[in-house]
């Protein structure tokens, strides 16, 4: 009886260790935005020196100087400090609400609660996370998680 009890306890912390082993990762937490990919960066070409400085010059002008820090809480809403996922007109365009399964992150209307964007979590782990944009799969960011 004693053995049975011991093999099932065994069995059961086995299973437990899986289930939390196998937990998707979280995007709860504050992620900074180091890299950002557009459409129109892959549909310039880059045949020329004068459209390589072009480009280099714009992407230099349109950060600024102010990291891009985005936040998600752990009841489902968000801060941003300038407009990196949220891009649609609203009351106050830096806080919104989403949606994670785990693989696609829900950009959600504040009052409707309805769905504005969708990304594909290409990548997420304790120190990185890559979306790509569902409608524009040419548009891609990359996060490193901030401590």
């Amino acid at each position: 009886m004693q053995k049975r009890f011991l093999r099932m306890l065994v069995l059961t912390g086995g299973a437990m260790f899986l289930t939390l082993g196998l937990k998707a990762q979280s995007i709860v937490g504050r992620w900074q935005l180091t890299n950002q990919t557009n459409c129109m960066d892959n549909e310039i070409s880059m045949s020329t020196p004068e459209t390589e400085d072009l480009l280099a010059d714009m992407k230099s002008m349109s950060g600024g100087g102010t990291p891009q820090v985005i936040r998600f809480k752990d009841n489902n809403s968000g801060e941003e400090t300038t407009r990196i996922i949220s891009r649609k007109k609203a009351y106050n365009p830096k806080s919104f609400l989403y949606k994670y399964s785990g693989e696609t992150l829900y950009i959600l209307d504040k009052r409707s609660q309805t769905m504005i964007e969708s990304f594909t979590v290409e990548k997420i782990s304790t120190d990185s996370l890559i979306i790509t944009n569902a409608v524009r799969a040419c548009e891609t960011k990359i996060f490193i998680r901030l401590k």
